[in-house]
């Protein structure tokens, strides 16, 4: 295992600190172990909360969405694992300026268990939370049984939807939860993986694929895909993966959407940047307008090579939210 680190123990932590000290002025560190990602600047109005949590490993994902018109809190488990029930707490208290916060993390048993705990005691306080989960991932399950569907790259979208609809002074947690949950409806994302990551504590390749093999659908934490086999030029790759989004999305010809192009984490630009040089004219000319593209790292494993696409299916309201300004170092529309 060849990684820049002092000890597989500290990597989260020291991540974290590092993450807070270049951004001081976006990130605070909470919590009796830091953490809990906050807004250095509190909110100068009343207003809904967000809040979200998963493991590390993920970078920006999901710490680095904290900051205006995004997140409020976040908390961050150890590499791959969900955060401790009192890291959530500690988050939702945060969040919480009278108006209600909502959850809004993706679809993993260890998350969803200890955010219910947290919302469960914070009930006692006084505390009104929702949740909604991310369910985007189309090769973790069928669009029949869509709610166990793993959440992806797509999250980032309705954090920033639903982040937008928490900044207007008169939204409710009601107004907030419905709109996240109409992001989360209209997004779909595909993952292609090239090669593993090694988890620090673990030591060890998280999967192995032979030199010149890929995995159409795997999971962000390497969890198995739809298919394997050849590894396939980029256009080629670009196909399938948008064929299957829109076979899930079903006939949207003429619909605004937006895209993401999201390296795993050791893809660089130039490859991400052939692909969309595949998808954007495929899409408008199959009646599409591409609202607002991303391109770039914004949902990572680890060194994992790879790729995933995720789409969004806008109405005027939900592009409305994804254009309104938002500020954090990975994620700015001023």
């Amino acid at each position: 295992m060849k990684k820049i680190l002092n000890s597989p123990e500290t990597y989260a932590d020291q991540a974290l600190e590092g993450m807070c000290l270049a951004h001081p002025h976006i990130y605070r560190q909470q919590g009796e172990d830091g953490r809990v990602i906050v807004r250095a600047q509190s909110a100068n109005m009343a207003k809904v909360g967000l809040v979200s949590g998963g493991g590390s490993g993920h970078l920006p994902t999901f710490t680095g969405y904290v900051g205006e018109g995004l997140l409020d809190a976040c908390a961050v488990g150890n590499v791959f694992a969900g955060p401790a029930v009192m890291d959530c707490i500690e988050a939702i208290r945060s969040a919480d300026q009278g108006k209600g916060v909502l959850l809004l993390f993706g679809n993993y048993g260890g998350d969803k268990m200890n955010f219910a705990m947290a919302s469960e005691m914070l009930s006692a306080e006084g505390i009104q939370t929702a949740t909604v989960l991310a369910t985007d991932d189309v090769g973790s399950a069928s669009q029949v049984e869509k709610e166990k569907r793993r959440g992806v790259a797509g999250v980032i979208y309705a954090w920033k939807v639903a982040g937008a609809k928490a900044q207007q002074p008169d939204a409710t947690l009601e107004d907030v939860t419905a709109i996240a949950r109409r992001a989360v409806d209209n997004t779909v994302t595909i993952g292609a993986a090239l090669s593993p990551c090694t988890v620090p504590e673990a030591g060890k390749p998280t999967f192995t694929l032979e030199e010149n093999e890929m995995e159409i659908g795997m999971g962000i934490h390497g969890e198995p895909g739809i298919r394997r086999g050849p590894l396939l030029p980029a256009d080629e790759l670009a196909e399938e993966m948008l064929t299957t989004l829109l076979n899930d999305r079903g006939p949207d010809a003429g619909k605004r959407v937006s895209l993401m192009v999201n390296s795993l984490g050791a893809t660089p630009l130039e490859e991400l940047y052939i692909l969309y040089r595949y998808l954007a004219p495929k899409l408008e000319n199959k009646g599409f307008t591409i609202v607002l593209p991303r391109i770039g790292r914004y949902a990572t494993s680890m060194e994992m090579a790879g790729v995933s696409l995720s789409l969004l299916t806008l109405d005027d309201e939900l592009e409305s939210l994804l254009l309104a300004p938002a500020q954090c170092p990975y994620w700015s529309n001023l």
